[in-house]
């Protein structure tokens, strides 16, 4: 029991327990050995990938988690993070990836996915190749039971070019593979361990954040003092990050304590 009221106090302020404890994170590096496509944001006809490989996307290229490729039907623009992600909470976690040398270098490419028929048409955001996939309306007839399709034919990307470094830290004793596959299209990324550290908790406190972070999984109640905001689907990433309260440190990196998938909105 304590004993007067500065004791009493000391128990009140005192930090809480970390409910997530990694004994170990690994610096990893990605190399690019062939260009990677997200689509970060799209203007027009122009599809952009951003210079940064998100979190989400490293689980399931690492296996930790399956999706199918396409999603089709009520599926349809529901994907299951949460349901794929929140599970690993207690077994293993990583970083969005950042450019090693803050440098990305990117590629453009033209895509043309029209029809090199006699005949087509561009009609409801796909192309008609015969008159019959036209809407009725256009055929003059009544209401049409057409449904679009939302794939782009035309328009330009911009993808990370291959030979692009990226580092990550991964937490937890999961094994890695040596390559993965990641983003729209695939593309295959070389997988090396650069150096493993012991995880360390530091107690509540002002600390800078050196790494790119998930902004959803982030621990609640977290104070952010500062910070650079990079909005991209599905979940904004931040850097630059300052913030009160407990962390991990692993060697010169430090990031909040408890961040784990999904961790500030499940």
């Amino acid at each position: 029991m304590p004993r007067n009221a500065n004791e009493q106090l000391s128990l009140l302020t005192k930090p809480e327990t970390p409910v997530i404890n990694f004994q170990k994170a690994r610096l990893i590096e990605l190399w690019c050995a062939e260009p990677i496509f997200f689509s970060s944001r799209e203007l027009s006809d122009c599809y952009y990938t951003e210079g940064v490989i998100g979190n989400y996307a490293l689980a399931y290229a690492l296996g930790w988690a399956r999706s199918p490729y396409r999603l089709t039907g009520t599926s349809t623009g529901k994907p299951t993070y949460r349901e794929d992600l929140t599970p690993l909470a207690h077994e293993c976690y990583v970083l969005p990836a950042w450019s090693a040398d803050g440098n990305v270098k990117f590629r453009f490419e033209r895509f043309n996915a029209l029809s090199d028929s006699y005949w087509y048409a561009m009609t409801n955001n796909r192309v008609a190749t015969s008159r019959e996939d036209l809407p009725l309306w256009r055929q003059g007839q009544k209401i049409s039971s057409f449904r679009p399709s939302n794939f782009p034919q035309t328009g330009r990307l911009r993808l990370i070019d291959r030979g692009n470094y990226f580092h990550t830290l991964i937490f937890g004793d999961r094994e890695l593979p040596e390559y993965i596959r990641v983003g729209k299209f695939m593309s295959k990324v070389r997988v090396r361990i650069l150096d493993e550290y012991a995880v360390s908790y530091l107690p509540g406190g002002e600390h800078s954040c050196q790494t790119l972070l998930n902004t959803a999984d982030l621990p609640k109640n977290l104070s952010l003092l500062s910070f650079d905001l990079l909005s991209i689907p599905p979940v904004s990433l931040i850097r630059n990050l300052v913030f009160q309260g407990a962390a991990w440190r692993m060697g010169d990196y430090t990031i909040p304590a408890n961040s784990h998938f999904l961790g500030g909105s499940a």
